[in-house]
């Protein structure tokens, strides 16, 4: 049906040039809908049973579970339409901040909680903890554009979108069991549970035809759904600052991405490694420029990158051309592995997401308890 629907793209990475269905997320997404939409009377079910709707009814509970459906299922709306109609990135930056406001309204109306923790090492000289007001409302706002398209800039191989969503719904889900049994605002976790292993699962099966070689293509929709879905547990569930530890590798691939992002340095229309036909392995790609072309700002970030090493990079004599490679974590890997094959490399960077989820654990538990004296959220 996608196929016929002219929904499809070509794997750069391979010699065989066959088109393969794309923005296949959207399955996933809808499968995802219909598991937490039939989900829905099963937590709330004995309330209605015992006729007791309008004295025992949680309320609360209830419309959080809607509102993050609500959410989830415009991120997969809008998420296909871009795949669709192939948006522009300030529309990308606009959609997650849209489809966020149902959850931030919930939030409010139920919570309106915009005090945070402060280190133990600042609470004689300020306090143990301070209201920010709308301030946390624009970090919230934020925390779902990040997570929408972080997902969306490491991608660019078979498998690693799906990979990395696993792994980190992994994490949240171990994280949940951990808090349930501590007792520590259980009910919020146990709502996080809800809609992560319904995610965990799916996600699981989209894997199985997504990785090397894949068959289909996720798409921005999955990106966006996958996303929105850390969004909402992280908003709702009360550990809006836990779940950024969960996406470190994505933290460090938007930092080293943001020169050419913010186009302090050329980005090019795909940053994706350069498929070698001859020996099938990838190798780093690439983008020009002169450095005289380069405003100030972006030729201190130039420097800044060659003097740490960050990047390799080539000078033209002749015409002053610099070449080095594009800003990605999947570009900076290779650069140190040499050329190598596309499996091989996203087992590598999946192992480094896997490395950066026990430290975020690490982090989480021994480390956050001798620097607050209270629990982070």
């Amino acid at each position: 049906m996608f196929l016929k629907a002219g929904i499809s793209g070509i794997d750069m990475n391979k010699r065989n040039k066959n088109k393969i269905p794309e923005a296949f997320g959207v399955v996933t997404g809808c499968v995802f809908l219909i598991a937490l939409f039939c989900f829905i009377p099963i937590p709330f079910g004995h309330i209605f049973f015992e006729g007791k709707t309008d004295v025992n009814f949680p309320h609360h509970e209830f419309v959080e579970l809607i509102a993050a459906l609500l959410s989830i299922c415009c991120m997969i709306l809008l998420g296909f339409a871009d795949d669709v109609l192939d948006l522009r990135w300030r529309h990308k930056l606009l959609l997650p901040t849209i489809a966020s406001l149902p959850l931030l309204i919930v939030y409010y109306v139920n919570f309106n909680s915009t005090t945070i923790i402060l280190p133990k090492i600042v609470h004689n000289i300020i306090s143990k903890s301070i209201d920010i007001g709308f301030l946390y409302y624009i970090y919230m706002g934020m925390l779902a554009v990040f997570c929408t398209n972080a997902i969306n800039i490491l991608a660019g191989i078979n498998g690693l979108e799906v990979g990395q969503s696993i792994i980190i719904s992994s994490c949240v889900i171990i994280f949940n069991m951990i808090q349930i049994i501590n007792d520590s605002v259980a009910e919020k976790h146990q709502l996080s549970l809800y809609i992560m292993l319904p995610y965990l699962a799916t996600t699981l099966a989209l894997w199985k035809f997504n990785k090397y070689p894949s068959q289909v293509f996720v798409g921005d929709t999955f990106n966006y759904l996958s996303g929105m879905t850390f969004a909402v547990v992280g908003i709702l569930g009360h550990f809006s600052k836990t779940i950024l530890l969960f996406f470190i590798p994505q933290i460090l691939n938007f930092l080293y991405s943001v020169p050419q992002l913010f186009h302090f340095i050329p980005c090019p229309r795909h940053r994706l490694p350069k498929f070698d036909p001859e020996t099938g392995l990838l190798n780093y790609s690439k983008t020009t420029f002169k450095e005289n072309e380069l405003n100030s700002l972006g030729r201190l970030i130039f420097v800044i990158l060659k003097t740490l090493k960050l990047i390799k990079w080539e000078k033209n004599e002749d015409d002053g051309i610099i070449i080095c490679n594009n800003l990605t974590i999947i570009n900076f890997f290779i650069l140190f592995t040499g050329p190598i094959h596309e499996e091989k490399l996203n087992n590598y960077i999946l192992v480094f997401q896997i490395i950066c989820s026990c430290f975020a654990f690490l982090i989480r538990y021994p480390l956050a308890q001798y620097f607050y004296s209270d629990n982070l959220s």
